[in-house]
């Protein structure tokens, strides 16, 4: 197989890997409460010096978070699962190699 087409699929393959993070990482912000902009619409002056009330203050938004203190994942778990997915990886690596060796043409030896 050409260099640049395996050069190619790595970039790709990346590109993709940090488009998928760049989501995951922007979701959060995205889906943060913004107020809503006429609220923040205040009295225009009609000329200055104008002897009029005051703006209208806007409403504080007061966010009410919970925090679970109780729970999680035992340590047991994040271990097994981490021994897990090495050995999935192993595995898929190893038949990966193997695939990619049956489709090499074989090299002659001399006698």
């Amino acid at each position: 197989m050409n260099p640049v087409r395996q050069i190619r699929r790595i970039a790709g393959v990346l590109a993709g890997a940090c488009a998928l993070l760049a989501v995951a990482a922007a979701s959060p912000a995205l889906a943060a409460r913004i107020p809503d902009p006429a609220l923040w619409v205040g009295v225009p002056e009609p000329y200055p010096g104008a002897n009029l009330p005051p703006a209208p203050v806007p409403p504080q938004i007061h966010a009410v978070t919970r925090t679970v203190v109780a729970g999680g994942m035992p340590g047991w778990q994040i271990t097994l699962i981490a021994v897990g997915a090495a050995l999935l990886a192993a595995v898929v690596a190893v038949l990966a190699d193997r695939a990619r060796a049956a489709r090499r043409p074989a090299i002659a030896t001399a006698a």
